[in-house]
């Protein structure tokens, strides 16, 4: 019988100058010894089950009683840790996950031996760039970026056809709706990027979406701006950005921001150039 695959690390590199690094010099400036610790436990954790580590409620009392501090410092240092990028803010706000570039950086280097025989699976809390994966990591997120993108090409060979033969009696749903290769362009982008907010959606619900641009403007410039601001905000549906709608959508995300809610903030220059492969 085989040996169950094994996701975490047995260690990990700690570099000798460690102490030198000037976060880690402010963090025991202000927290001690404990604040190290704390930092150090953290990555013990992350490494024990692999790249990242998510976390409830019940984790700072866990981590208080482990290493003996006070729950509220416990609770300081992991917001210090996050404010100085140790951690990743917007991947913990959004999802209470634990991780970093650098830390999946070191990850690599310690599964190299192992996962040249076995590549190993990651998802969607990768943080590092396909051009920083190494090859013996397989990211399904990048599969996803891949269908897409081919998919989007093939849209656009189906179309082109359609145009020089004007006798296909089966026309394409895009260009029933009017959609031209650029407003397509922004709507995929969108749809990466609300599934990987929101969960994946059935094609009737991408389906009403487009309808839903289509009744907002009858201009293809201003359907190509609703879309770009709905990505760029995370938003769940299309909105007009204008009036007394974008004030009340303002006034909700001030809620949410007010409980301690932040939608994942996208690099949309990045996210373009891995939708069209560049």
């Amino acid at each position: 019988m085989p040996r169950p695959r094994k996701n975490g690390l047995d260690y990990f590199p700690l570099d000798v100058d460690f102490l030198d690094d000037p976060k880690i010099k402010i963090l025991k400036a202000r927290y001690g010894r404990d604040g190290i610790v704390f930092y150090i436990y953290l990555l013990c954790e992350i490494y024990k089950q692999g790249y990242y580590l998510q976390i409830d409620e019940d984790f700072e009392y866990i981590i208080s009683d482990d290493l003996k501090i006070d729950q509220n410092k416990a609770k300081q240092v992991l917001n210090f840790l996050l404010s100085r990028s140790l951690f990743d803010n917007t991947l913990f706000q959004s999802d209470k996950v634990l991780t970093s570039a650098g830390i999946q950086k070191r990850f690599q280097l310690a599964v190299k031996e192992r996962a040249r025989k076995n590549p190993i699976e990651v998802g969607r809390y990768w943080l590092l760039k396909k051009e920083e994966t190494e090859p013996f990591i397989k990211c399904t997120h990048f599969s996803d970026l891949s269908e897409i993108k081919d998919s989007y090409s093939r849209k656009n060979d189906c179309n082109s056809t359609e145009k020089s033969l004007k006798k296909s009696k089966v026309k394409n749903i895009d260009n029933i709706l009017g959609f031209s290769p650029e407003l397509e362009q922004a709507f995929q982008m969108y749809i990466l990027v609300r599934s990987n907010n929101y969960g994946d959606m059935i094609p009737e619900q991408i389906q009403a979406l487009r309808e839903d641009l289509i009744q907002l403007s009858d201009s293809e410039v201003e359907r190509i701006a609703i879309v770009k601001k709905a990505t760029a905000g995370g938003w769940k549906s299309f909105y007009k950005t204008s009036g007394k709608e974008k004030q009340s959508r303002t006034k909700k995300a001030a809620v949410k921001d007010n409980n301690n809610f932040k939608r994942r903030q996208y690099d949309m220059d990045d996210l373009e150039n891995r939708l069209l492969g560049r």
